[in-house]
């Protein structure tokens, strides 16, 4: 196989110039059910997002904090999903489902990027909910909308820095040999087994932004909805406390159903079956829960209903 330069500040070289993607199954017939299901899962996912980015857009009663975070989260989705699920379709239909060397390395840095931004803007919008609760008074203070711009532009560039840290680290390991991902899309802990030197400064720094990025931000959205529980419970009105709590249903869904499945799937101790175990997991926060999210937060939101409602209208005439 003909030799390929990785990424490196070492200078070494890598034998392996493509990475061979088992996918979600071997057999043939298989994926050609899985390719309409998973084609109208993504087309799902766009239009709901996108349409739910629009709609934020242009009705004007929308314009607060709570739906400036959910349009940039549906965003987020939208990029998580499209970092993975075009080529896992394009798969379904090849019979040898390879991937170049720097396409791999270019899949996995906007995955980890992205995942790790979807963890920090959930701990954001958990913060944003404890303040609109525990200070009515001066929400519209305190989150300002240059607070909040400030806040997404954080979001991003710490976890870019912290994604590429963890790719060049990663694709700069000399891999020499096996070249067979057991995943259908390249990820940390399917990659790095593969590689032939020493991946201990690859796992240390995975481990640090993992420390930082994804139990920070799970640790700092159960802070906040503590802080939350506590506000609710000083309210006078029953009534009252019933609204608050509402208010924080949708994005409580959305945390646990996001935060149980990624854990699980970087945090559960690894044996034989475990791979299955990670494809169907990875299926569920990167290719599933982007179309839920926008589904669970409209729902029971009567804001958003009376958005669509006046969207409606505005068509009409």
């Amino acid at each position: 196989m003909a030799s390929s330069r990785s990424m490196g500040w070492n200078g070494n070289h890598s034998s392996v110039a493509v990475f061979i993607l088992l996918g979600l199954s071997g057999d043939k017939e298989p994926q050609l059910i899985l390719f309409p299901v998973f084609l109208g899962i993504y087309l799902v996912t766009l239009t709901w997002n996108l349409s739910l980015i629009l709609l934020i857009r242009m009705d004007p009663h929308l314009h607060t904090p709570m739906y400036f975070f959910l349009s940039v989260l549906s965003f987020t989705d939208v990029s998580l999903s499209s970092s993975i699920t075009p080529r896992m379709l394009a798969d379904f239909l090849k019979e040898e489902k390879t991937i170049s060397f720097l396409d791999c390395a270019t899949q996995y840095f906007v995955f980890t990027w992205i995942g790790l931004a979807e963890c920090c803007l959930l701990a954001v919008m958990a913060y944003d909910r404890y303040v609109a609760i525990g200070k009515p008074l001066q929400y519209s203070v305190i989150m300002s909308p240059g607070l909040c711009g400030r806040m997404v532009a954080a979001v991003y560039m710490t976890t870019f820095l912290s994604s590429l840290a963890q790719t060049t680290s990663c694709f700069n390991l000399y891999y020499c040999g096996p070249n067979i991902i057991q995943h259908f899309f390249c990820d940390f802990p399917q990659i790095i087994p593969l590689a032939c030197s020493d991946s201990f400064i690859s796992d240390i720094i995975l481990l640090l932004a993992a420390t930082f990025f994804v139990f920070g931000s799970f640790l700092a959205t159960l802070l906040s909805y503590g802080f939350i529980g506590v506000s609710i419970l000083k309210m006078s009105s029953g009534k009252a406390s019933v609204k608050a709590f509402n208010t924080c249903a949708s994005h409580l869904t959305a945390v646990t159903l996001f935060f149980s499945t990624s854990l699980s799937v970087y945090l559960r101790p690894k044996s034989n079956d475990s791979t299955k175990q990670d494809k169907v997991l990875s299926v569920f926060y990167g290719i599933l829960i982007p179309m839920l999210n926008p589904l669970i937060y409209s729902l029971r939101n009567k804001e958003i209903k009376d958005a669509i409602k006046r969207a409606i209208k505005r068509t009409k005439y």
